[in-house]
């Protein structure tokens, strides 16, 4: 059943709003920066050559092709790769959306509503055509029984209409500028597919069928997943696609580790590589291959947002719900020793959620729109949300002291106190924490350790558990952990995607993006600000503030961010000069790279 009026479609062919006009792009504020005769992204190369492969390791293993669904262990990439929409997000903008399977987007005055006109050579790598029906399909599938990541969007459309023989209508049952473009960012899937299928079951004997420019070409479960690109892809000549996808294959190669993952690429198994170590881009990256200019080394800056790398606690465990417990294991991290022995200091710390951008709060008190739009929250929110707050700076030596002196009087605070060496509750309990790591990640491993030796100084004994992928996925899934391993991507264009993220509806959701458990009125509150703003000015507010909450919220260790990739690849890999916004690994590469002899 399709949502409210859209049970019974409506052909209301030509029943167009007075205020619509079809466009060929949409951003969040104001107008996309391409005109509507533009013939390609201004990072691609249109005179791009076709031809070669992109070979990359992945750490980790996999068990299912599915990238719309909850279930399974899916190769991140496949979403991306798979999943062919109405419109193409521009890496060269902040949010700015042009046609790709829509010939036309249209909007409501308010946004209230967007129509879309699917291109009519619009076809599946089956050869068969990108129907209304398989929108129809599609949106309602992913909505209701697809990934957790779909769901929030489904549940602010009142009615998904037909309006004609290729085009549709979204229409919303709430205030939100981003619906209108976060519409045009689902995969469109081909419904016969899945008839008499349970599309929400983990699975790799079923290989989606899609209008994407490569289609799953072989597979090894655990092993690899090779794409190729589609010869008769239909849409090579759609402007937004033009110069992109030149790579005729890209191979995805698994790996246990990450020692593994290098010794392949040193040996030729692999052909590009991001590099995150920055003691072993400087010192091990001189094996034979690159001696002889085989292999070549790059370093590209991008000026997209830190987003948060470190070590999440879960607030739903009783003893983590205390912030002053959070702000003592964060204390006990002593960053500045644990970044010279793994770095060598190179890499500057993560200070927020939104650092390295202009979207990334201050520790200064907050003033102007930012306090305004925090004050109504004051009497809940944690302490130096709104009066300032900065992560602590040790001196830098093995011991600590200042940190662990500020770890024993914020755990005293909170009601624990050192008892026979041990950390302990009034009740004698000890202080029990587990630190759950994914086994491929060996350098957080290392990391891990370092601070085992610190918390034993403060008198915890943690244990650091490391689960293969499977069982790191379905513990992080159900949330069995004290602290894990985190990594959350953030862009300049945050939306929707932050309820998901931090939202308090979303903080027991099975399977969901709240690893930490938030729920805060005032984050919620932010999240819709966002979402509503009117002006780039309360819109920048609005985040600051989200960024105040989540960061003096002390729900996560952060460690060090990567403002610049470190890539190396084969000699034939060719990009164009042109850096854009978003431009480091993934994003960039492959989508405008190309192999050339």
């Amino acid at each position: 059943m399709l949502k409210a009026s859209a049970t019974i479609i409506a052909l209301a062919i030509g029943a167009q709003g007075v205020f619509a006009q079809p466009q060929h792009g949409i951003a969040m504020y104001g107008d996309p920066a391409l005109p509507p005769d533009f013939v390609s992204l201004p990072y691609a190369n249109p005179d791009a050559p076709k031809g070669g492969q992109i070979v990359t390791a992945e750490v980790g293993s996999f068990d299912s092709l599915n990238p719309f669904i909850r279930k399974g262990s899916v190769p991140w990439q496949l979403r991306f790769f798979l999943g062919e929409s109405f419109m193409g997000r521009s890496l060269d903008e902040p949010f700015s959306l042009y046609g790709v399977l829509a010939e036309s987007i249209e909007t409501g005055p308010n946004r209230e509503w967007v129509e879309f006109t699917l291109r009519e050579e619009a076809r599946f790598s089956d050869g068969s055509p990108v129907t209304i029906e398989d929108v129809l399909w599609s949106y309602e599938t992913l909505g209701t029984v697809g990934h957790p990541r779909y769901l929030g969007f489904w549940a602010k459309v009142d009615s998904l209409e037909q309006t004609g023989d290729r085009s549709v209508r979204f229409t919303f049952n709430v205030e939100d500028r981003e619906l209108a473009l976060l519409a045009g960012l689902r995969p469109i899937l081909k419904k016969d597919q899945w008839e008499g299928v349970d599309f929400a079951e983990s699975t790799t004997e079923i290989v989606p069928i899609t209008s994407s420019p490569y289609v799953i070409d072989d597979f090894d479960p655990g092993r690899f997943v090779s794409l190729r690109r589609n010869p008769d892809y239909w849409g090579a000549d759609v402007p937004f696609r033009v110069g992109t996808n030149n790579l005729d294959e890209v191979r995805l190669e698994f790996f246990g580790d990450e020692t593994a993952a290098f010794e392949a690429f040193k040996v030729g198994e692999v052909n590009a590589t991001r590099e995150f170590n920055v003691v072993r881009w400087d010192t091990r990256y001189n094996f034979p291959a690159i001696q002889d200019g085989e292999i070549v080394k790059e370093v590209i800056e991008h000026q997209r947002p830190s987003g948060m790398t470190g070590f999440a606690m879960n607030t739903r465990r009783a003893h983590l719900a205390d912030w002053r417990v959070r702000d003592a294991l964060i204390h006990a991290f002593n960053f500045e020793f644990i970044n010279e022995t793994m770095t060598g200091s190179a890499q500057p710390r993560i200070t927020s959620y939104w650092s390295n951008s202009p979207l990334g709060m201050d520790s200064d008190p907050a003033t102007g729109r930012v306090a305004e739009f925090l004050e109504p929250f004051a009497a809940d929110l944690i302490p130096g949300t709104i009066e300032g707050y900065a992560l602590p700076v040790s001196d830098g030596s093995e011991r600590n002291r200042a940190g662990s002196a500020a770890a024993f009087e914020m755990f005293e605070a909170a009601g624990w106190t050192i008892q026979d060496g041990a950390m302990r509750d009034a009740d004698g309990n000890d202080f029990a924490l587990e630190i759950l790591l994914d086994q491929g990640a060996t350098e957080m491993q290392s990391i891990i350790d370092l601070y085992m030796e610190s918390l034993a100084r403060i008198g915890i004994t943690p244990v650091m558990t490391v689960a293969d992928s499977a069982q790191f996925k379905e513990r992080t899934d159900a949330f069995d952990f004290d602290m894990v391993y985190y990594r959350r991507g953030l862009s300049l264009s945050p939306g929707n995607e932050q309820y998901n993220y931090y939202g308090t509806e979303r903080a027991n959701e099975v399977g969901g993006r709240n690893l930490m458990g938030v729920q805060s009125a005032a984050a919620d509150a932010m999240i819709g600000r966002l979402l509503t703003s009117e002006s780039q000015d309360d819109f920048l507010a609005a985040v600051k503030a989200l960024d105040r909450v989540l960061t003096a919220g002390r729900y996560v260790i952060p460690i060090y961010q990567w403002n610049i990739s470190r890539i190396a690849q084969a000699k034939e890999l060719q990009h164009p000069d042109y850096v854009p916004i978003f431009g480091d690994w993934p994003g960039w590469q492959p989508d405008v790279w190309w192999y050339e002899q």
